[in-house]
């Protein structure tokens, strides 16, 4: 394979949006469906991610794990894809949101999915402070713009814009109307459409 990327992924995990970065970049790569539990705890697949979890990319022999490193690093891999940011401002907003999506986004929606309460007086030990801090946060991000670092697509619009999408699948994001746009702008991308029909004919093919 020429560019030597594969995906080791499974289309019930954070592998899709990964898939739908791969078809975004353009590039040829190969993708290795991994079962839970026996699959992704194998010697071999453990040898590459420790932590014998999905998606994991190698390219050329180089391991990228963290669905928001591998979206980092692949618009900077293949730049003719044109999903890196431009100017001094798209820069700082590409970094900004999608570490916040990596970091305050997802331990505020994971707790509260869990239950997990953080009491007012204990606010400023968790890096999102409450969930509702948050959501108002990653609102006024995706108002500002058509897209996350401005009014062009980046690749930091794959990992935000799935969060985003998926939380409102799930109900784990409040429904917003500004989310609710976000959402259909970034789904409107053929190698969001392209990646989504992948993996549910996969999704498809295993339930028989």
């Amino acid at each position: 394979m020429p560019d030597g990327l594969i995906l080791y992924t499974n289309p019930m995990s954070r592998g899709r949006i990964v898939r739908w970065m791969l078809e975004e970049v353009g590039a040829p790569y190969e993708a290795r469906i991994l079962s839970y539990g026996e699959g992704m705890k194998a010697p071999d697949f453990l040898a590459l991610n420790p932590m014998g979890k999905v998606p994991t990319l190698v390219h050329e022999g180089v391991v990228v794990t963290e669905v928001a490193a591998i979206c980092a690093y692949l618009a900077e891999t293949f730049p003719d894809a044109g999903l890196l940011p431009r100017s001094a401002s798209e820069r700082a907003a590409y970094y900004r949101w999608m570490f916040f999506a990596a970091g305050p986004l997802e331990a505020a929606v994971t707790n509260r999915t869990l239950g997990v309460t953080v009491p007012d007086e204990k606010r400023a030990f968790v890096g999102y402070g409450s969930y509702e801090t948050a959501l108002d946060a990653l609102e006024g991000a995706v108002s500002v713009s058509s897209f996350i670092a401005g009014d062009r697509f980046t690749g930091a619009d794959v990992y935000v814009g799935s969060h985003v999408a998926w939380g409102l699948q799930f109900g784990s994001i409040e429904r917003r109307p500004a989310f609710e746009a976000y959402a259909e702008r970034v789904r409107s991308r053929p190698a969001y459409r392209r990646a989504t029909e992948i993996d549910d004919a996969l999704l498809a093919a295993a339930k028989g």
